[in-house]
């Protein structure tokens, strides 16, 4: 059995993150890193529908170690596909993937201070892996599958019912009716890219998402690396950026309504006064209490204005044989339904956990600094930010990792394992993530760890108070322990 220091799974931005951090800061332990597909580039590779695109700036979601130097700072999925590929190649390192290779199981010996991998290879054949220290970077949705609730009378409809989480390559929906069912981020996406070729697209929604629309290009990133290096110009813009994204969530914070105000009047200055915002447009909760919806250069907004794209709010009643029928009797036309309805978290890629050949529960775990859970020792997580660009976490993520590595090497310690102290077993009990309730984060809560009201047992997600507690602050932190 194949052992090694550490053992990465997943090959998506976070995965390929950890690996050039190790590559750069840990050059001296052993890594593999498990894909369980094919292709380097996690969500980047599997989602392939139509207009399939980052909502976060590439400036904040591309790595902290290599610039996005692309016009386009809104980048479509092939364009992130491969800057990722260009990562994992300048740090060398696609020949420590072993691809098709998923983790069903982990199993932490105490006496051996060691991790032992059930791993599943391609169809039917199963190996096993050891290492001293587990990353995992599988991000928190089911990758096999997505959440579709049951509409009544689907097994009627005589079109085509499609899941974006895996698009047919040769779908042809040209001069087709076309509903998309969701007002996410990925119905957004999808539907002012179809009507491109459909011959009109329905986006139905239960209830609206706030959007809001911005140029698909950074006029200052792009005028700055005429002047200065690459990395310079990265750098003044990904700082420019980070703080404009924190100072729009803490007005949301402070005061929504205002925040709430300018989002709608933006949304009728582009709709015009006769549209119904109010209606289609104007959510029921405050902004950022579930994620807002961005559109590049207002795409959504010209489909609507140019008659390609209607968008229909109301719940639906059921599936006929030629479309959908609204409760209010309003009846959607169409040849290609597309359940853009959310995705089905899953912690930690779904892999059974046992130490020491008891489970472990880890929704009776306390997260240390939203990324290790107390009494499990030697794994990491990295799970990236809901209100702003996923990679700002998996970078400090990746950073604490090899400062953990290195300080157990220094110290000689085989061990490092969060504990609750006693000054801190009577902490409260709070959701890992708080104040952010969209549906598909709340039908999962329930199986993640919890946070509490103090540090280092907070899930902040907040990229300022993170640098604080991870980046800045002592390892030898009373709360961690390094043993063996």
């Amino acid at each position: 059995m194949d052992h090694f220091d550490v053992v990465i799974v997943g090959a998506g931005l976070s995965g390929i993150d950890a690996a050039c951090h190790l590559r750069e800061k840990c050059s001296d332990r052993s890594f593999t890193l498990l894909e369980g597909r094919e292709a380097i580039g996690g969500t980047w590779d599997l989602f392939r529908y139509p207009g399939i695109r980052s909502d976060s700036d590439m400036h904040t979601l591309g790595f902290s170690f290599k610039p996005w130097i692309a016009e386009n700072s809104i980048a479509d999925g092939p364009a992130i596909r491969e800057y990722v590929n260009e990562a994992a190649d300048e740090f060398d390192v696609r020949k420590h993937i072993r691809f098709r290779h998923s983790l069903k199981a982990a199993a932490w010996s105490s006496a051996a201070k060691k991790w032992t991998l059930d791993i599943a290879v391609g169809v039917g054949e199963r190996v096993q892996l050891s290492c001293n220290f587990l990353f995992m970077c599988s991000g928190y949705y089911n990758y096999e599958r997505g959440y579709r609730p049951d509409f009544e009378g689907q097994e009627n409809f005589e079109g085509q019912i499609l899941d974006p989480q895996f698009w047919p390559e040769d779908l042809d929906y040209k001069d087709k009716q076309v509903a998309v069912i969701g007002s996410g981020a990925t119905a957004m996406t999808i539907v002012p890219n179809m009507a491109d070729e459909a011959a009109h697209v329905t986006m139905v929604q239960r209830s609206p998402t706030y959007v809001v629309s911005r140029p698909d290009r950074d006029a200052l990133a792009n005028m700055l690396r005429k002047f200065l290096p690459d990395s310079w110009a990265y750098a003044i813009t990904r700082f420019k950026n980070v703080q404009l994204q924190r100072f729009l969530y803490n007005r949301t914070r402070t005061k929504p309504e205002m925040v709430k105000k300018r989002l709608l009047k933006m949304v009728r200055d582009e709709l015009g006064p006769d549209y119904d915002v109010e209606r289609h447009f104007t959510p029921a909760y405050n902004p950022w209490d579930q994620r807002l919806c961005l559109i590049p250069n207002g795409d959504l907004y010209e489909g609507i204005r140019d008659g390609r794209v209607s968008v229909v709010t109301d719940h639906i009643s059921h599936f006929t044989e030629n479309g959908i029928e609204m409760e209010s009797g309003e009846k959607v036309e169409a040849d290609i339904i597309v359940t853009a309805t959310g995705l089905e978290l899953k912690l930690l890629g779904g892999a059974e956990f046992t130490m020491d050949g008891e489970p472990i529960s880890f929704p009776e775990t306390f997260s240390y600094k939203g990324m290790m859970y107390s009494d499990v020792p030697n794994l990491i997580q990295t799970f990236g930010y809901i209100n702003a660009s996923w990679t700002l976490r998996a970078d400090i993520t990746s950073e604490y990792a090899c400062r953990v590595l290195n300080h157990m090497k220094a110290t000689g310690k085989q061990v490092a394992v969060p504990r609750v102290r006693p000054e801190d077993e009577d902490m409260p009990e709070i959701d890992w993530i708080d104040d952010f309730n969209p549906g598909y984060m709340k039908r999962m809560m329930h199986l993640f760890p919890k946070q509490s009201d103090r540090a280092p047992w907070r899930n902040t997600q907040n990229y300022t108070l993170d640098k604080k507690m991870i980046r800045n602050a002592p390892l030898e932190d009373g709360s961690i322990q390094f043993e063996g």
